[in-house]
């Protein structure tokens, strides 16, 4: 893996780092008997300033993640003024009580993992309709994935494999959400493919069609197994301060 062991301070230093991890997703795709543009770089830049990101946007990227609420609310809102074809998805966990900030920010939320926030996201989500009969320039409401825990740590968030199925029908079905993918974080003293694999098949047990699974030194896995999201962190931006 090339050492990337600083977070880009010029946008020719960004570009080089996207095309980098950009030449090692093609690679991994034409392996896999997938095409170019069968999967989506997903930069994660949790703890890192707004200056740490800039350079990327300049460099054309478009798809950020972050872990928490608070430090979104703090750098994203002027960069999503500034520049309003970015998308950004919550990545971490969600608290119910920080359910209603968090539709103002992110447009994907990929860690809806329990019924209580599930009925908050559906009463949210009849409250926007509400507001868009005044205002057509509301703008959607957020799209989701469920986050599966599938190794089932207890330290972990997400759902067990075993409560997916009717959990994905409750999301859908009664609480009418627009849930488009899954995603996992595999345990880390375990090889990730297995439950990447895994993930996979449970998504095409539900008709779900995208996949957020694979990080910095993973994800070439990830996408041989399916993977439509890859989320990117310590090779754009170095290591977590």
């Amino acid at each position: 893996m090339p050492d990337m062991i600083s977070a880009p301070e010029t946008t020719d230093a960004a570009a080089q780092k996207l095309a980098e991890i950009h030449q090692r997703m093609a690679a991994a795709l034409k392996a896999g008997g997938r095409a170019p543009d069968a999967a989506q770089l997903l930069a994660i830049s949790k703890t890192k300033p707004a200056a740490a990101i800039t350079p990327l946007i300049a460099a054309g990227h478009r798809h950020f993640g972050e872990n928490r609420v608070q430090e979104a609310a703090d750098k994203w809102p002027a960069l999503k003024a500034a520049h309003q074809e970015l998308e950004l998805h919550l990545v971490g966990p969600l608290q119910t009580n920080k359910a209603k900030q968090a539709i103002e920010l992110f447009d994907v939320i990929q860690t809806l993992d329990r019924e209580k926030l599930a009925r908050k996201m559906a009463a949210l989500k009849q409250e926007k309709a509400e507001t868009a009969k005044a205002d057509p320039h509301e703008p959607p409401f957020p799209r989701f994935f469920i986050q599966v825990n599938s190794g089932d740590e207890p330290q972990k968030s997400g759902l067990s494999p075993s409560e997916l199925a009717a959990f994905h029908a409750f999301c859908t079905q009664e609480l009418d959400l627009d849930v488009v993918g899954l995603m996992c974080l595999p345990p880390q003293d375990e090889a990730a493919g297995p439950h990447f694999a895994l993930l996979a098949k449970m998504a095409a047990d539900l008709g779900l069609s995208q996949l957020s699974m694979g990080m910095s030194g993973d994800f070439e896995t990830a996408l041989s197994l399916g993977a439509t999201q890859i989320r990117i962190g310590t090779a754009l931006f170095g290591a977590r301060d």
